[in-house]
């Protein structure tokens, strides 16, 4: 697999008028070469793939890297610029929204003779379809999200507060495997639950009230992203209203989704579904955003992307609503584009679900 990875950055080489590309983005590192360690870097050109790090790595790297070669530096600049003097390139792409303006000046000014060339959208899409082996990990770290939920539910109960089961969630997760949490939990309850990104906090929990808990962990670099919104003994029809326009618009979504279709039409079958319902003023953020090595990623589902569904391509679809001073609803799940249409790697029902108070 990582063969195949190596060769899809090589034909980026050979496409784009360039004589290399330099990755010094971990999650990049990490997909081309295997290394799980937290400092390096990549040259990719036509026909080899080098790793180079300092004396902390070596040992690991020469284990784990598959690359044509794997090189020790002691200062990280001046290693790089060696290797490419050595291979005697000229241009050499980066990774423009990664790679800091003083490392890039610095290299403007010691590497004589190379051009340096940002790259941006043709590096977006490096990652942009899972192949095997990540579908395997992304389901593993689905399958710890459903396990390890199914083990705290019985802690979301009135009294309860936010932050202990965010913080029962993440050691759940973590006693099944899970390397570490995806995110600050958001476990948003009552008013809380109109804030998209209502990190879990010491509120407490009562009855009558929605709880939306957002969570994912990480497994073998790739990580799970799910939302889920409960309701906590019987709500008010409003409440409910809300759930149901939240979830039809969801299928919605994952019934439109196949391989040619541009996203942003997947978004505004959605947006457009909770707009029809009176609610358009509070679905403010994108249907959804890749996941992967990182847990947002390529491709960006929304009303502002370019791109059309590929299969393999993985995404999230969360659209929600969100009312101040009432409360709100997202549902979400991580789905893999088919050939067919779609398929869902997070495992917990989405249905509308009470809980005993």
């Amino acid at each position: 697999m990582l063969e195949s990875r190596a060769l899809g950055a090589q034909q980026l080489v050979g496409t784009g008028d360039l004589d290399a590309i330099l990755f010094a983005g971990l999650p990049n590192i990490r997909y081309l070469t295997g290394f799980s360690g937290t400092d390096g870097v990549v040259v990719v050109t036509a026909s080899a793939v080098y790793f180079l790090c300092d004396s902390r790595y070596t040992t690991q790297a020469r284990a784990q890297v598959a690359a044509t070669e794997v090189r020790e530096y002691k200062v990280k600049l001046d290693g790089v610029l060696a290797l490419l003097r050595e291979l005697g390139v000229r241009r050499v792409g980066f990774e423009a929204d990664l790679l800091p303006y003083a490392v890039y000046e610095t290299f403007q000014q010691k590497g004589e003779g190379i051009s340096w060339v940002p790259l941006t959208r043709r590096l977006a899409s490096l990652r942009g379809r899972k192949d095997a082996t990540e579908l395997e990990l992304l389901e593993q770290a689905a399958r710890l999200n459903a396990e390890a939920f199914a083990e705290i539910l019985p802690l979301i109960r009135p009294g309860a507060r936010e932050c202990d089961i965010a913080l029962e969630l993440e050691i759940a997760l973590r006693r099944r495997g899970g390397e570490d949490k995806a995110f600050d939990f958001i476990v948003a309850s009552g008013e809380r639950g109109a804030l998209p990104h209502g990190v879990a906090s010491e509120k407490t929990l009562a009855a009558g009230e929605l709880v939306t808990v957002d969570f994912g962990t990480r497994r073998g670099g790739y990580h799970s992203d799910e939302t889920l919104t409960l309701a906590l003994g019987e709500v008010s029809e409003r409440h409910r209203m809300i759930y149901d326009c939240v979830l039809q618009a969801h299928d919605l979504a994952l019934a439109a989704i196949r391989p040619g279709v541009a996203l942003r039409d997947i978004d505004a079958v959605a947006r457009n579904h909770i707009a029809a319902s009176g609610f358009g003023d509070y679905f403010g953020h994108g249907l959804g955003h890749g996941v992967g090595l990182e847990v947002h990623e390529y491709p960006t589902a929304s009303s502002r992307s370019e791109d059309l569904a590929e299969e393999g391509m993985v995404f999230t679809v969360e659209p929600g609503i969100y009312i101040p001073g009432f409360g709100g609803v997202r549902i979400e799940d991580t789905i893999v584009v088919t050939a067919e249409g779609c398929r869902r790697l997070t495992r917990i029902s989405k249905d509308f679900r009470i809980l005993p108070v």
